[in-house]
C-alpha cells in the first residue's frame, strides 16, 4: 500500500488512544494516512450524549460524585487542541484534537474533566479509559491557544440502562448511575502516545486477527477469486 508524502490528517483523536490501538492498527495507519474509515451507523450515541451531558450542565460536584473537589459544571462538549506532541523530547508533527463532554471549575481554580457514557459495557474501566481521559487533559493543559488548565481529576460518569418507566403519558429509562475515578497518570499517556505515533510513523501494519473490518474485506476478496 502506498504512504503518502505527508498523512492525510495530523490531529490524533482521544478515543483512537483506546479502541484505534486495541483494535486493528492497520486500520489505524489508514485512517490517518488515507482519511480512509469503515462506514459505522451509531444513531442514539450523539442523542443520547447531548441528553447526558446537558443533565449535568451547572451541577455541583459533589452532586455528581462526594470524591470530587467543590465546583460546578460550566463547559460541555467543547474541541480542544494540543500543542505538538513532544516524544522523547522532540516535537512532532501530531496534536491531540478532540471534543470533552464535561468541564468543572472547582473553587480552588482547577478543573475536573468528566467523561459520559451511556454503556452497560465490561470496559467502563478506568485502566481502560486512562489514555483517553489523559489526551483531553493534554490539551487543556497544554493548548495551541488560549490559557492552559490544570487539571485536578479525571473520571468517568456512567449511566446503564436497567429498567423502563412508564406514566400516563410517555415511556423513558431508568439508569443506574456511578462515577468512576479514574488516576492521573501523564507517564502512561505518553508511552501510549508514543506507541501510537510509532505505528503512525512506520510502515503499513498487519491486520489485527480480530478486526472486524479487515477480516469481512480478507473473506470477501476471497469470494470474488
Amino acid at each position: 500500500m502506498r504512504k503518502p508524502a505527508k498523512p492525510a490528517r495530523e490531529n490524533i483523536s482521544p478515543s483512537d488512544l483506546t479502541f484505534g490501538l486495541s483494535t486493528c492498527k492497520r486500520c489505524l495507519w489508514i485512517k490517518y494516512w488515507h482519511k480512509v474509515v469503515m462506514p459505522g451507523s451509531f444513531p442514539l450515541v450523539g442523542t443520547l450524549s447531548s441528553l447526558q451531558e446537558r443533565n449535568f450542565s451547572g451541577a455541583h460536584t459533589r452532586d455528581i460524585d462526594p470524591s470530587l473537589r467543590p465546583g460546578r459544571v460550566n463547559r460541555l462538549a467543547e474541541w480542544v487542541k494540543s500543542t505538538p506532541l513532544v516524544i522523547n523530547g522532540e516535537s512532532t508533527r501530531w496534536r491531540i484534537l478532540g471534543k470533552y463532554d464535561l468541564v468543572a471549575e472547582n473553587e480552588d481554580g482547577t478543573i475536573a474533566l468528566i467523561d459520559c457514557k451511556v454503556s452497560d459495557s465490561s470496559r467502563d474501566s478506568g485502566a481502560f479509559y486512562s489514555p483517553q481521559l489523559e489526551a483531553y487533559a493534554y490539551a487543556l493543559e497544554k493548548p495551541a491557544a488560549g490559557k492552559a488548565a490544570s487539571v485536578a481529576s479525571i473520571g468517568l460518569l456512567i449511566w446503564k440502562p436497567r429498567n423502563v418507566i412508564r406514566d400516563a403519558s410517555a415511556y423513558g429509562f431508568g439508569v443506574e448511575q456511578s462515577y468512576v475515578p479514574v488516576s492521573r497518570n501523564p507517564q502512561n499517556f505518553l508511552d501510549v502516545i508514543a506507541d501510537f505515533i510509532s505505528v503512525l510513523e512506520g510502515p503499513v501494519p498487519e491486520s489485527g486477527a480480530e478486526c472486524a473490518t479487515c477480516n469481512y474485506l480478507i473473506e470477501r476478496l476471497r469470494l470474488e477469486d
